[in-house]
């Protein structure tokens, strides 16, 4: 049993929310209620990035004031919790008050490894990040948005990156901070050994057009978006405050830190927080999971090729569970993966409707139809439990791995190898007692297994299940219900 904070990254709010955030929230949130089920207690937070250039930018462009449209459109983000059944324990916005004084805070317990000077170079609003012109793609062009970088050049306060060089490549070389997957480790490895450069942490307040967090003492100058932004997982602890009970208890105790972000921002997290951290001599992340991303018919996802795919409409036609399902299940936990309402609609028939769906519904009223669903003890044969604890352990050893699409296809093996067992035995057609309780005791344990291990993936149909079948001590007191997953018709 551990503490352990779990955090996704942060979201920029320059935009209504798409199925690439859904991703990585669901995937944090079944981390945490898996650790949750194994008696730990865990901290779990989300947020949004509020204090970013594009935020400013894009609100200029749909002519509203600022804050109106950061307002807006956080609102939207932190809808998601109650669409997708996330789990938060808390949600922190860049605008707050708390995380204004912590950030602060940080940047004076750093100042021994910031400095000002005058700096020129190529910028990009939609990374917030400068460039090298030998990091850029073909043309120019960021390599992340395809877009042009401007030319940025104006006195800034820059942090020392170069002192803590070989402490980062240390800690990633050793696993102290253990990057996953293992290839982007090496990228990771790759980059700091073509040498690491001090970076610029702050913006003339004129550029940001007032909107920001003030650099401590110089209110000419904002505080860069990811010096802000990533002092947002202490933050929310506390740090900065008058009380750090949680900030002791889960960041700076015996705990276990993960971040879970996307590929495109992994290095923000494994060289300059560290870094930062390092500076100001607080503990440093243990795990940071870097997941892929969603495409759309194999294109990136983009207002301009018009492909965004709106999580809120898909919750809506299909329900959270079956949404969580495909991108659990259909996207590699450690690649990219594809979106397409037929390859959606494909998976929902064959593997919820006609699988799970099926499975119960056929179990239980199998049950009903022999007489069983009351006050039935089970008594479930040992081949039984042995086959559920070859899959258990093979459950557990792929979220040791962090491969949840593992994990998961291990629940839906023992919904096919209860399918086979049903065709095998046939328990409509048994005239001998002792034989048919026997076959209704493995598939109703089994079931309940199903349930018990699908909680952190699907934790609506997990309950339906489990209150269904409504066992205490072994005894199941069986419930009619509705189909768990109605098959989609013209499929």
């Amino acid at each position: 049993m551990k503490k352990i904070f779990i955090s996704t990254a942060i979201d920029y709010v320059n935009a209504a929310p798409h199925l690439g955030h859904a991703l990585e929230k669901i995937q944090a949130d079944v981390l945490a209620r898996h650790y949750r089920a194994l008696g730990n207690t865990v901290f779990f937070l989300s947020g949004t990035d509020e204090n970013s250039l594009k935020n400013v930018r894009s609100a200029e462009k749909a002519g509203q004031p600022i804050k109106e449209f950061v307002d807006r459109n956080y609102e939207r983000f932190f809808a998601l919790k109650q669409s997708l059944d996330l789990s938060y324990d808390d949600f922190v916005r860049t605008t707050e008050s708390r995380h204004i004084a912590a950030v602060q805070k940080l940047w004076q317990v750093c100042s021994k490894d910031i400095y000002k000077k005058k700096y020129g170079g190529l910028y990009c609003v939609g990374c917030e990040e400068f460039y090298k012109e030998d990091e850029l793609a073909p043309g120019g062009l960021c390599p992340d948005h395809l877009t042009k970088p401007e030319f940025i050049e104006e006195e800034n306060y820059f942090f020392k990156l170069i002192n803590y060089a070989d402490k980062i490549k240390k800690i990633i070389e050793t696993d102290e901070l253990k990057i996953i997957p293992e290839s982007r480790k090496n990228e990771l490895l790759s980059f700091i050994n073509s040498g690491l450069q001090d970076f610029c942490i702050s913006r003339l307040s004129e550029r940001a057009k007032g909107w920001g967090i003030d650099v401590p003492n110089d209110s000419s100058q904002k505080i860069w978006v990811w010096f802000d932004a990533l002092s947002n997982y202490i933050s929310a602890l506390g740090y900065g405050s008058e009380r750090e009970d949680k900030f002791n208890e889960y960041w700076q105790g015996e705990s276990l830190r993960l971040h879970v972000v996307g590929k495109g921002i992994t290095r923000f997290h494994t060289i300059y927080w560290p870094a930062m951290l390092m500076s100001a001599g607080l503990s440093l992340p243990n795990i940071i999971f870097s997941h892929g991303y969603v495409t759309v018919n194999g294109q990136k996802m983009s207002k301009s090729l018009n492909n965004i795919v709106d999580p809120f409409e898909l919750v809506k036609q299909y329900g959270a569970d079956a949404v969580r399902y495909y991108l659990l299940r259909e996207i590699p936990t450690l690649g990219d993966g594809d979106f397409t309402y037929e390859k959606f609609e494909k998976r929902y028939n064959s593997d919820l409707a006609k699988g799970l769906g099926n499975l119960f519904s056929r179990t239980t009223a199998m049950t009903f139809n022999a007489g069983l669903n009351q006050n039935f003890k089970i008594n479930p044969s040992i081949q039984a439990i042995q086959k559920i604890q070859e899959i258990q352990k093979k459950y557990e050893n792929s979220f040791a791995n962090f491969n949840l699409n593992e994990a998961l296809s291990q629940v839906w093996e023992l919904v096919s190898a209860c399918d086979k067992y049903i065709d095998i035995e046939q328990p409509w057609s048994l005239s001998e007692t002792k034989k048919q309780q026997e076959v209704f005791s493995n598939l109703l344990y089994s079931l309940q297994k199903i349930g018990e291990l699908l909680n952190p993936f699907m934790p609506q149909t997990s309950e339906k299940i489990l209150i269904s079948l409504n066992e205490k001590n072994g005894i199941f007191n069986i419930t009619k219900t509705e189909p768990l997953f109605p098959r989609l018709k013209n499929v």
